[in-house]
């Protein structure tokens, strides 16, 4: 059992360093705002196009919707590669529950 867990922490570590070298990136107003973050959820970089720099509100409101594009994205990355450790580790777990 302590074995299983050991294995379990170690193969998260595991993924977590592979998420950080993943980057997926969220665009917002047809890629006049791109915001680029690693598969742990953390931004690396910000693109706004010079368009965009006069107004002020507008310009809040794209990079709200691109960052939480970007932030879903890492989101749905890491819940994948988790699910993906969860059934190597406990095979047929999945099928208990119907799945």
């Amino acid at each position: 059992m302590f074995g299983k867990l050991a294995e379990a922490k170690q193969k998260a570590d595991e993924i977590k360093q592979r998420l950080e070298a993943i980057t997926v990136v969220g665009e917002a107003e047809s890629g006049a705002v791109k915001v680029t973050a690693t598969g742990n959820r953390r931004i690396v970089d910000v693109f706004i196009d010079e368009k965009l720099l006069g107004d002020r509100e507008q310009l809040q409101d794209i990079l709200t919707v691109a960052v939480n594009r970007a932030l879903e994205k890492a989101d749905n990355l890491a819940e994948t590669e988790m699910s993906a450790l969860t059934s190597q580790l406990l095979p047929g777990l999945g099928n208990m529950f119907g799945g």
